[in-house]
């Protein structure tokens, strides 16, 4: 082995193994006081970049949880609020069954049950107003589905929990086929020959009838007129009119659900034979499209089908001029638009659009039975009057209608809170765990390792230290060799 003390490559590469062994016993120290196999990018690039997206993905998905449960809290704040009118409404409902006793009820108590039911609708609508999550108020009809509709005889009508938020521009309303009324129109004009011969005609309609014999005393005008009174007076759901003699009878809904029977003496002034009743049942329903997704069409009404993507439950109303839709025509018509706004929207995932919807509808007693049909007039719970028998009566079917409506909502709330938003934080929860598993395997150090190179390393810097001071010495052996000489 040469001896050279001007470059001293023993000390150079002692000292560059002594540096790495010191780099690497660092990096130990540093894995094992933090925990963490990747502590900056340098110690495992493509490795760092894996982490962090798992890490945002992990952030969002712990955010999403509590977005869950928050959730959560707020449909149980709502259904307790909706327990609680559902036991007023029973208790109402008891009222009304009390007053409709006319044996054994006296003016006062009529009057005493009137006050307590009253009462009992100013705290419905106290519940209605009052009920809310943080903030946001949940049972004043602000957080129910809504939607305009744009176009000349379009009508926005209702709109379900299943349709989404249409944006800016709107859902396009297609029109294949206007709905129709039931109508008939006599091929045989009412003469006064056939009056004075006794003829005879009848209307049956809703199980409801209206007949007329007539006479010499009648005229043709005259007992056309008379038909429609009788029609009316009986509750028949139909218009009659006169055309020169010909009777036309329109039923006053429309659909192809609607029908009317027609009978009379003279064949073609409305049956076709003598006697022999003739059944008219020629509406139509409404034919179209919404978003370009198939509707239910029913009278005039048109309905987002039942797993419709983003129209199922949207219903609107079109009234439009007849012939504006052409019947038959492969691209329809587009009459309108309607814009949908959904009611309460919850951010249930850890990523974009991952979103879900729920409506809560007003609970006031304006609102609640609002619209059903009842000999009283009653327009909804708030008009409730069990201050006589008809009334009382009429009452019990408002309120139960009001029940089942409430009751409806309770169980779309429960259905929304168990089938999406608790099933989902269960999702969320394992998603989690998995993510966090799959983070911690690139990141963290494995601990055993880490300390057993930490030793390893230690022992080669010790190593490499002696071998330093070793190569550092020979030098001075090469001096004293000159010096001998």
């Amino acid at each position: 082995m040469s001896l050279k003390i001007n470059s001293n490559i023993s000390s150079l590469v002692s000292h560059r193994n002594l540096q790495a062994n010191s780099q690497r016993l660092a990096q130990s120290l540093e894995r094992l006081s933090s925990g963490k196999r990747l502590n900056r990018a340098a110690d495992d690039p493509s490795g760092l970049v894996i982490s962090e997206n798992m890490r945002a993905q992990n952030v969002g998905l712990k955010q999403a949880i509590n977005n869950n449960e928050v959730a959560v809290s707020m449909m149980q704040t709502a259904e307790g609020a909706l327990a609680e009118v559902a036991n007023t409404l029973i208790m109402i409902r008891q009222r009304a069954v009390a007053s409709a006793n006319e044996g054994v009820n006296d003016e006062s108590m009529l009057q005493a049950n009137q006050q307590e039911i009253e009462n009992a609708l100013t705290s419905i609508d106290m519940v209605a107003k009052n009920t809310q999550f943080g903030r946001k108020k949940l049972l004043d009809g602000s957080g129910s589905n809504s939607a305009t509709a744009t176009g000349t005889g379009l009508e926005f009508v209702s709109v379900t929990g299943g349709a989404k938020a249409s944006g800016s521009n709107g859902y396009d309303v297609v029109i294949f086929r206007e709905g129709k009324q039931a109508n008939f129109n006599g091929n045989v004009g009412l003469t006064q020959a056939m009056i004075d011969a006794g003829e005879e005609l009848t209307i049956q309609e809703g199980g409801r009838t209206a007949s007329l014999k007539l006479d010499s005393s009648y005229t043709v005008e005259s007992a056309i007129r008379k038909l429609n009174d009788s029609a009316v007076k009986n509750g028949l759901e139909v218009s009659i009119e006169n055309k020169g003699g010909v009777i036309d009878i329109t039923h006053n809904k429309y659909g192809s659900e609607h029908s009317f029977l027609v009978r009379s003496s003279t064949p073609g002034v409305l049956s076709r034979s003598t006697g022999s009743p003739s059944i008219v049942k020629n509406g139509m329903d409404v034919s179209g499209l919404i978003n370009g997704e198939s509707a239910i069409g029913r009278g005039q009404l048109l309905t987002g089908r039942r797993g419709n993507d983003s129209t199922e439950g949207l219903t609107v109303r079109w009234s439009g001029a007849p012939g504006l839709a052409i019947t038959g025509k492969p691209a329809g018509t587009q009459v309108g638009k309607v814009s949908i706004r959904e009611g309460f929207r919850f951010q249930i995932g850890a990523n974009a659009d991952q979103a879900v919807s729920v409506a809560m509808g007003n609970m006031s007693s304006s609102q609640l039975a609002r619209g059903l049909e009842n000999e009283s007039g009653f327009q909804s719970l708030a008009d409730l009057d069990v201050r006589s028998t008809q009334g009382a009566n009429d009452a019990i079917t408002v309120v139960d209608a009001a029940i089942n409506q409430v009751a409806t909502t309770r169980g779309s709330l429960a259905a929304f809170q168990k089938n999406t938003l608790e099933s989902n934080l269960t999702s969320l929860r394992i998603a989690s765990e998995n993510m966090t598993s799959a983070e911690s395997s690139i990141i963290d150090a494995d601990m055993a390792h880490e300390f057993a190179n930490y030793t390893r390393n230690q022992i080669m810097t010790q190593a490499a230290t002696a071998q330093l001071a070793q190569a550092n010495v020979m030098p001075n052996n090469i001096v004293r060799l000159l010096s001998s000489q």
